[in-house]
């Protein structure tokens, strides 16, 4: 898993570590050094903690004027056990939220696992965004059954056209107006 690194070719385009309003503003990063496991195996140290024991994140791409946020995840979603969803909204989503970010991608192909603690935090989140919207690219078919199962769905658009999504294709903006583009016609607008 310690080669498994987050998507880095939109790093001309923003690093969070650089961004003033990013949580991870000032974040230092070593190429050589393991420190943080999932399932006691070492990942990639760009990963970056924000308060859960088995999941991790990365920043790819924030959009001030847009209003959107591009965050890639890697390990096992656990809700159950550390409230993941808690430390994801509060140390991080809330504070993009402070910079009126209302849309979110959340990218999971490296999401292992969900394990289900309840859904108030993900409808808080949902009601604290207006008129955005939340949706999840390309996470394991059991990962959103669970999601799903759960009624999470209605919070975070997963499936269809969000199942395989290649967008790595895209430049940031262009990704957005994409997923923009198909969540408007969901919604028949």
């Amino acid at each position: 898993m310690h080669e498994l690194e987050p998507y880095y070719k939109w790093r001309e385009l923003y690093v969070a570590a650089e961004d003033e309003a990013s949580p991870f503003f000032g974040r230092e990063y070593s190429e050589m050094y393991l420190s943080n496991t999932v399932y006691n195996y070492y990942i990639h140290p760009q990963w970056d903690e924000f308060g859960s024991a088995t999941l991790y994140l990365k920043v790819l791409f924030v959009s001030y004027d847009a209003n959107y946020a591009i965050i890639e995840f890697i390990g096992e979603w656990n809700d159950a056990i550390y409230n993941d969803v808690m430390h994801l909204y509060r140390n991080v989503i809330e504070e993009f939220m402070l910079h009126d970010i209302t849309h979110f991608i959340l990218i999971g192909e490296n999401v292992l696992n969900f394990h289900s603690g309840g859904s108030d935090y993900y409808e808080e989140w949902f009601d604290n965004i207006g008129d955005g919207w939340i949706v999840g690219l390309n996470f394991r078919q059991h990962v959103v059954d669970e999601f799903c199962s759960e009624n999470i769905d209605y919070y975070i658009a997963f499936k269809g056209e969000f199942d395989d999504f290649n967008w790595r294709s895209f430049l940031p903006d262009q990704l957005f107006g994409e997923i923009n583009s198909v969540v408007n016609k969901r919604l028949g607008m």
